[in-house]
C-alpha cells in the first residue's frame, strides 16, 4: 500500500480531533453529574421544581469555572454531542401558520362575498388535497361564477398592497405578487419564533422552516414545561391598549342582561334539560367571534356544564363571585368555570341588544385568572368592558413597541416595561391624557387577556414607557417580555404534529441503548478473534477506531444522535464489519492458490474494494433517500448510516491494512482463519440454479400469503399516516390493558391500548377530534385521558402530576405525539417516493455499474420481493405480538435499510460473477452462477450472522419505542440473504439465457471480454 505514512498521520490527527470534539460532552456530562448531586442534596424527590431550579443555579454559577484543559461548561454544553428528544426529553413541534389568516390581512379584513367565499372553500380542499392553502385558494376563486378579480379595491388593491398592486392588474399577474406576501410573512413568523426561542433558555434549540412551505420545525431538547412551550410557540403577542367602561357605566346593563337571560331561561325550562343545555350551546357557537375564542380563554371548559347549574331566574348575578365597585374597570368577577357560560349570554343578540347605543360597540374581555382565597384556592377571573368601535381596531397596538423586558416594581414584584416608538408615544400620551381628565382606566389586553387596566393619576405620560403588571412569576415575565420584544406573529400557527418526551424515558433510553450496543460490539469482537484469528483482531481494531471517528463527526457537525442514530451505528458495526470479511475471505482465497502471503494480501484487499464500494454505495443511495424524505429521529438514523458508512470504508480499507501489512511485512504468517474456521465453506458445492424452482415456489407462497393478509388484515397504521394522538401511560402496578381500552372507547368513542414494554406501561391512541389541532383541544383530551386512567393510578396522584414532566417522573404520561390528518397524508407521500425513488436510484446504479438490465432486474426485483414480505409479516403478526408494530416513519426507515441491506448481499454476488466472467471464459454461465455463490456464501452468512447479532441484542435490551423498527430490518436480513442466493441472480440467470449472446455484448466484450453462455 502506498502513502502509509500519510495515511497513518491522517489517521492519528482524525483519531485525536475526533477524541478532542468528544472531550466537550464529557466536561458537560460531568458538570451536570455534579450539578445533580448539589440539588439533590438539597431537597428531596417531593419537590421536583427546586431540584430542578437548584440544579439551575447550580450551572450558572459555574458556567465560565475551567474544568478540563481550560474547557468550561458553557463552552462545553455549546460544542458537546446534541443528543436527541428520544434520549434526552423535550419538545418537538411542527407549527403551521395561517396563510387563510396572511390572506384576511392582506386584504384588510374585506367582507367581500367572493374573496371569503374562496377562503372557505380553499379550507374545504385542504382536507384531500396535497396543495398548499394558497394554490387551493386560487383554484377556488377562479371556480366561483362570474368575473371576480383580486385586484378589486374590496380585495387586494387596498392601502397595504397599492405599492405593487394595481386595479388594473389581471388574476395571474396578482398570483406572484400574494406569494411573495404570503413567503415574507411565514418568513417574519419563522423568524419572531425564532427569537422568542433564542430567549427561552434551552441549549441547542433547533428551528426550521420546512421548504417553502407554512410549517415550521421546532425542537427543544431537555425542555419540561410543556404548557409554557406551547404558550411561548403559539402565543400571536397581539398587544392592545384599550380604554374602558366602569362599574359605574355597566351596572345598569349587567342588572338589565341577568333578567333578560332569566326570561329567556325560564322560556325554556318546559323543555329537556338535555335539549336546553344544546341550545345554549348552539346559540352560544352561533355568536362566537374569533376575537373572543372561549374555548382558548377556557382550554376546552364546556357550556353546558355550567349551564346545567343555572339559576333559571338570575343566571347571571347568581354566578358572581363579586361586583365591582365604584370608579373601578372591573364589572364582577366570576369563578374560572363560570365564565364560558357569562360568555354565552353576553353574546346572546337579545341581550346585547339592551346595550345603549353610544356603548353598542362594547367588548367584553376576562382578565388573568387567580386563585380566590375565600373558595379555597378555587380559580377566579374579573369581567372588563373595553370601548370598542365599528372595526374593532384598538387606538394603540403591540406593533410600537420597540423594547420590552421583566424588571420589578417598587413592591419588588414582577412587572414587564415597555418602551414605545416616536409614534406610540404620541398616541400613548393622548391616551393617558383622556384617562386623566376622565379618571378612567386603559386596559393593558395580551392576547384578548387584559393583564392590568391601570388609572392615569399623574396627568398625561410622556415618553412612550409603560408597563405591565398581573401577578406574575419571573418565568412569566421573561416569557411576556421576550414575545413583546420579538413581536407578534403575522398569523395564528397550529401546532399540527407534536411530540413531548419525558427526561425519564429519555434517561431510560440512552441506559438501554448503551447496554445494547456494548454488548453487541464485545460478541461481534469476540466473534472476529474466534473466526479470522490476529486478522479479526486487528479488524476490532479498526472497528474501534470507526465508532470514535463516527462520534467524533457528529460532534463535530453538530448533529443530533437519536435513538434510531443509535440503531445507525450498531447497524454501521455490522457493515464494517462485512467490509473486513470481504478482504479477509478474498485473501484466504489468495492464499488458496497458492500466491505468496505478501501478494495474496495485495490481491485480496484489490479484489475486495470493487465489491465494498458497490455494497457501500447502494446503501449510501437509500441513506441519502431517507435523509431527504425523512424527519426527526429518522433523519438522525439516516444522518449516522451515512457518516458510517464513509468512516468504515476509510478504516477497513486503510487502518485494518496498515496493522495487517505491519505485521506480516516481517514473514509473519497471517491465515485469516483458526483452526476451528479454516475450512468452513471450502468445498461447498450446492446447485443453487438446479433449486431456482423450489426458490421461486416457496417465494410464492410467502408472497401470496402476504399479499392476501395485506388485503384482508391490513397493516396497523401508525399516528404518522392517518392522524391522531399516541400517549405512552405508566402505571405504579401492573394493568389488563383490554379493560383499560374499554374505558377510553367508552371516554373517546375509538381508542387502542396495548401494553408498551413492562405491564405497567401502555401505549394510548385515540383520533378523537383528530381534525382538531389547537392547544384548548389537546389539554381537554388529556383531562379525559387523566379522569379515564385515574382509578388505576395511586390515590394521590393530580392532574399536574400526571402530565408534568419532571426528572425522575415514574408514573403518569411519559411521551405524547401528536400527528394532524394534514401532515399525516403529506408523511404517507413522502414516504412512497421514498420507497419508490431508492428502486429507481438502485436500478439505474447498478444498469451503470453493471451494464445488463438483467442485472437490474433481478436486484430489484429481489429488493421488492424482500419488502412484500416483510410487510406480510408485519401484517399477519401485528395483533399479537408483545411490541408496537405500527407502520410509521421508523418502518420506513426499516424498509429502506432492508433494500440497502439486500442490495448489498446481491451486489456482492453480482460482483463476483463479473469476475469470474472474466477468469472462466470456457465455463457455462449456469456453472459461473452456481461457483460464484459458493464462493461468497461464506461472506454471505458471516456478514449476516454478526449483523443479526448485533439487531438482536438492540431488539431485546434495547428502549421499546424502536423494537418494531429493529424487528422489521431482522426479517429483513433474514429474507434479504435468502433472496440474494436464490431469487436475484436466477432470476438474472432465467432472463438472460434465453437471450441471444450478440444481444449480452456490450464494447468491453467486443475489446476481448468473452460473451456469456447459457
Amino acid at each position: 500500500m502506498q502513502n502509509k505514512g500519510l495515511i497513518t498521520v491522517f489517521a492519528i490527527l482524525f483519531g485525536l480531533v475526533s477524541i478532542y470534539q468528544l472531550s466537550f460532552t464529557f466536561v458537560a456530562n460531568k458538570v451536570e453529574d455534579s450539578a445533580k448531586e448539589f440539588a439533590n442534596s438539597k431537597f428531596t424527590e417531593d419537590q421536583p421544581h427546586e431540584r430542578d431550579n437548584a440544579e439551575a443555579r447550580y450551572l450558572d454559577s459555574v458556567a465560565t469555572n475551567p474544568i478540563f484543559l481550560g474547557i468550561d461548561y458553557k463552552t462545553a454544553k455549546e460544542k458537546e454531542l446534541n443528543k436527541g428528544l428520544d434520549l434526552k426529553g423535550g419538545i418537538n413541534v411542527i407549527l403551521e401558520v395561517s396563510v387563510k389568516d396572511i390572506l384576511k390581512g392582506l386584504a384588510n379584513n374585506t367582507k367581500d362575498p367572493a374573496f371569503n367565499q374562496a377562503l372557505d372553500k380553499a379550507t374545504e380542499l385542504q382536507k384531500d388535497s396535497q396543495d398548499t392553502y394558497l394554490e387551493s385558494f386560487f383554484k377556488a376563486f377562479e371556480a366561483l361564477p362570474g368575473e371576480n378579480n383580486l385586484a378589486s379595491p374590496d380585495i387586494f388593491f387596498n392601502k397595504n398592497l397599492e405599492d405593487v398592486i394595481n386595479v388594473g392588474m389581471t388574476n395571474a399577474q396578482v398570483k406572484p405578487v400574494i406569494e411573495k406576501k404570503i413567503d415574507e410573512s411565514i418568513t417574519s413568523a419563522f423568524e419572531v419564533l425564532r427569537k422568542r426561542i433564542d430567549k427561552f433558555g434551552v441549549t441547542q434549540p433547533n428551528i426550521q422552516r420546512l421548504g417553502k412551505s407554512a410549517r415550521i420545525l421546532v425542537e427543544l431538547p431537555g425542555a419540561k414545561d410543556v404548557d409554557r412551550v406551547r404558550k411561548l410557540l403559539q402565543s400571536t403577542a397581539q398587544l392592545e391598549f384599550w380604554d374602558v367602561y366602569k362599574f359605574d357605566e355597566m351596572a345598569g346593563f349587567l342588572q338589565a342582561a341577568d333578567t333578560k337571560a332569566g326570561e329567556i331561561a325560564m322560556a325554556k325550562a318546559s323543555t329537556e334539560t338535555v335539549k336546553a343545555v344544546d341550545t345554549s350551546k348552539a346559540v352560544a357557537d352561533s355568536t362566537k367571534t374569533e376575537e373572543d375564542d372561549v374555548s382558548k380563554l377556557l382550554g376546552g371548559k364546556d357550556v353546558k356544564d355550567s349551564l346545567a347549574e343555572d339559576n333559571k331566574a338570575n343566571p347571571i348575578l347568581s354566578k358572581m363571585v363579586s361586583l365591582g365597585s365604584q370608579g373601578s374597570p372591573v364589572i364582577a368577577t366570576f369563578r374560572l368555570k363560570d365564565t364560558a357560560a357569562i360568555d354565552g349570554y353576553l353574546r346572546n343578540p337579545q341581550i346585547k341588544s339592551l346595550l345603549p347605543n353610544e356603548m353598542r360597540y362594547a367588548k367584553f374581555v376576562w382578565g388573568l385568572q387567580e386563585a380566590n382565597v375565600q373558595l379555597k384556592g378555587e380559580e377566579t377571573t374579573a369581567l372588563y368592558a373595553l370601548k370598542g368601535n365599528r372595526d374593532n381596531v384598538p387606538p394603540l397596538g403591540g406593533s410600537v413597541v420597540v423594547d420590552a423586558r421583566q424588571e420589578y416594581d417598587n413592591l419588588s414584584r414582577v412587572v414587564v416595561s415597555m418602551q414605545m416608538n416616536g409614534q406610540g408615544a404620541k398616541v400613548w400620551e393622548q391616551m393617558t391624557g383622556n384617562a386623566y381628565q376622565n379618571q378612567s382606566q386603559i386596559a393593558i389586553v395580551l392576547d384578548n387577556i387584559v393583564y392590568s387596566a391601570p388609572g392615569v393619576t399623574s396627568g398625561p405620560i410622556a415618553g412612550g414607557r409603560s408597563q405591565i403588571s398581573g401577578n406574575f412569576t419571573v418565568p412569566q415575565g421573561q416569557d411576556l417580555a421576550n414575545v413583546l420584544r420579538a413581536g407578534k406573529l403575522p398569523a395564528s400557527a397550529e401546532i399540527i404534529q407534536g411530540e413531548v418526551v419525558g427526561p425519564t424515558l429519555g434517561h431510560e433510553a440512552i441506559n438501554s441503548g448503551v447496554m445494547s450496543f456494548v454488548l453487541a460490539l464485545i460478541i461481534v469482537l469476540l466473534w472476529m478473534i474466534g473466526y479470522y484469528g490476529k486478522a479479526g483482531a486487528f479488524a476490532d481494531i479498526a472497528l474501534m477506531v470507526n465508532i470514535l471517528f463516527i462520534f467524533g463527526i457528529l460532534a463535530g457537525l453538530g448533529a443530533v444522535l437519536t435513538l434510531p442514530g443509535i440503531a445507525g451505528i450498531v447497524l454501521t458495526v455490522g457493515m464494517s464489519v462485512d467490509a473486513n470479511v470481504l478482504i479477509f475471505e478474498r485473501i484466504k482465497e489468495e492464499l488458496a492458490k497458492g500466491k505468496a502471503q505478501k501478494d495474496a494480501i495485495k490481491d485480496g484487499f484489490n479484489n475486495a474494494l470493487s465489491s465494498i464500494l458497490d455494497a457501500n454505495i447502494t446503501t449510501a443511495l437509500t441513506g441519502l433517500i431517507l435523509l431527504v424524505f425523512g424527519t426527526g429521529p429518522i433523519q438522525g438514523f439516516a444522518t449516522t448510516l451515512l457518516i458510517g458508512i464513509a468512516t468504515s470504508l476509510f478504516t477497513a480499507i486503510f487502518i485494518t491494512r496498515l496493522f495487517i501489512d505491519s505485521y506480516s511485512k516481517n514473514g509473519k504468517p497471517l491465515p485469516c482463519s483458526t483452526s476451528v474456521t479454516k475450512n468452513l465453506f471450502k468445498n461447498v458445492n450446492i446447485q443453487f440454479l438446479r433449486k431456482r424452482k423450489i426458490a421461486y415456489v416457496i417465494s410464492g407462497i410467502l408472497l401470496l400469503v402476504s399479499i392476501t393478509s395485506l388485503f384482508t388484515n391490513g397493516l396497523n397504521q401508525g399516528v404518522d399516516f392517518v392522524g391522531g394522538r399516541t400517549y405512552t401511560v405508566r402505571f405504579a402496578k401492573d394493568v389488563n390493558s383490554q379493560e383499560i381500552q374499554n374505558d377510553l372507547i367508552k371516554t373517546f368513542g375509538s381508542a387502542e391500548a396495548k401494553t408498551y414494554g413492562g405491564d405497567n406501561q401502555l401505549k394510548i391512541t385515540t383520533k378523537y377530534k383528530v381534525e382538531e389541532t389547537g392547544t384548548d383541544v389537546d389539554e381537554e383530551i388529556e383531562h379525559m385521558l387523566f379522569e379515564t386512567v385515574k382509578k388505576d393510578m395511586p390515590a394521590d396522584m393530580t392532574y399536574d402530576k400526571f402530565v408534568g414532566d419532571q426528572t425522575g417522573k415514574t408514573i403518569g404520561r411519559m411521551e405524547y405525539y401528536k400527528v394532524s390528518p394534514t401532515i399525516a397524508d403529506d408523511i404517507k407521500k413522502d414516504s412512497f417516493w421514498a420507497v419508490f425513488g431508492s428502486l429507481v436510484v438502485v436500478f439505474l446504479y447498478i444498469l451503470l455499474r453493471f451494464r445488463r438490465w438483467q442485472f437490474s432486474l433481478g436486484a430489484v426485483l429481489a429488493v421488492f420481493h424482500d419488502v412484500l414480505i416483510v410487510l406480510g409479516v408485519f401484517s399477519l403478526t401485528y395483533k399479537f405480538m408483545p411490541f408496537s408494530m405500527e407502520i410509521d416513519q421508523a418502518f420506513i426507515a426499516a424498509i429502506l435499510t432492508v433494500i440497502g441491506y439486500s442490495l448489498n448481499d446481491t451486489v456482492i454476488v453480482f460482483d463476483r460473477i463479473r469476475e469470474y466472467f472474466g477468469e472462466h471464459p470456457g465455463w457455462k454461465m449456469s456453472r459461473i452462477i452456481d461457483v460464484a455463490l459458493n464462493s461468497t456464501l461464506g461472506r454471505t452468512l458471516n456478514t449476516s450472522f454478526t449483523t443479526l447479532i448485533v439487531l438482536l441484542c438492540m431488539f431485546f435490551l434495547g428502549a421499546e419505542s424502536i423494537r418494531g423498527l429493529l424487528f422489521a430490518i431482522i426479517v429483513g436480513i433474514v429474507v434479504g440473504t435468502y433472496s440474494s442466493l436464490f431469487i436475484a441472480t436466477p432470476i438474472m440467470y432465467d432472463t438472460v439465457k434465453h437471450k441471444k449472446v450478440d444481444d449480452l455484448i456490450d464494447k468491453k466484450v467486443e475489446e476481448g471480454t468473452p460473451a456469456l453462455e447459457a
